[in-house]
């Protein structure tokens, strides 16, 4: 007889009108890309390597293909963007796919540890015009006003008076510091100084009345996405509505061997901050090398875009088990 585990409960977190919201929510974004004649696709949730990301830390996943043989660890993705790619690389089209995304150390009001992503793909789209088809998704699905948008160095200025693109790790300390940011004055990368900034004290006032598209990244927060011209911004960009991100997109990086080096460099910042490095992926980066289409590409946050089609102010609200009824 097996016993139910203390403290939880059998019931769902999500009432049954939001779960029913939640299904006319999901049947409108398929309906949305059918009419763009994008391919609705399905890649493995489970995969021998994960991101290298020393800001995503991936579920490892235990697999033995006979009870005799030895285990194997493979991953619970974080997202579906490698196999994805590898798909444009085979000469896919266009692409989308609503699927779990799994990242360790995501609970609270706005995260969960398996949570739904929408991801898609849009061959010779650049990021200013993928933005634009983000745009129209968000006002079919929460009837929105069209989407503000500004430069990240735009983002700056505007809301703390500071160049992102020039100022010092004292600057940057300074400015935390005015803003009553308690950190580790310690922090000796840029980047984590503007990401800190940008999440505690800019996120929370963006996107009151309409979502707020920034993009333009500094070039060394390029992730997967292709450098600018001008050589010192991504083509990238991110949208936030009522104070939360909700997308990331990238007008995408077709050089293998550029992939391989940001991979590398991730591992060392994971080696410098005492994390597990992860294995590269060798087959997307096979898929890069062999001819990858221009495109641009993003993932949306389902379970977020649902909390706010509800009107509700946590996810748990639209999810029909979180992590604490599982």
């Amino acid at each position: 007889m097996s016993l139910a585990p203390k403290n939880k409960s059998w019931k769902p977190s999500a009432q049954l009108s939001e779960l029913r919201l939640r299904a006319d929510v999901l049947n409108n974004i398929r309906a949305f890309f059918a009419a763009r004649h994008v391919l609705e696709v399905e890649t493995p949730l489970m995969c021998s390597t994960s991101v290298t990301d020393p800001f995503i830390e991936s579920i490892p996943a235990s697999y033995q293909s006979h009870p005799h043989q030895a285990t194997v660890t493979y991953y619970l993705q974080t997202s579906p963007e490698y196999a994805m790619k590898r798909l444009l690389a085979a000469d896919s089209g266009s692409i989308f796919q609503l699927c779990k995304s799994f990242r360790q150390g995501e609970q609270g009001r706005l995260h969960n540890p398996e949570f739904t992503m929408l991801e898609w793909y849009r061959i010779g789209f650049d990021h200013l015009q993928l933005m634009h088809e983000v745009d129209e998704l968000l006002q079919l699905i929460l009837r929105t006003q069209s989407a503000d948008r500004i430069t990240y160095q735009e983002l700056f200025f505007h809301h703390l008076n500071l160049d992102a693109f020039t100022a010092s790790l004292d600057d940057l300390r300074a400015c935390a510091k005015a803003n009553n940011l308690n950190t580790h004055d310690d922090i000796n990368d840029r980047d984590t100084w503007l990401n800190l900034l940008l999440t505690h004290c800019i996120e929370p006032k963006l996107g009151p009345e309409r979502p707020c598209m920034i993009y333009d990244f500094p070039a060394s927060q390029s992730a997967l996405a292709r450098i600018n011209a001008d050589g010192k911004t991504a083509a990238r960009f991110e949208v936030y509505y009522h104070g939360m991100e909700l997308a990331n997109g990238f007008h995408e990086l077709q050089n293998a061997d550029e992939q391989r080096r940001r991979f590398e460099l991730n591992n060392k910042k994971r080696e410098a901050e005492h994390l597990k490095q992860m294995p590269i992926d060798e087959l997307f980066l096979q898929s890069l090398a062999n001819g990858f289409p221009d495109c641009a590409g993003v993932a949306l946050g389902v379970d977020r875009l649902v909390m706010l089609a509800a009107g509700k102010n946590c996810i748990q609200d639209v999810i029909s088990f979180d992590i604490s009824r599982v």
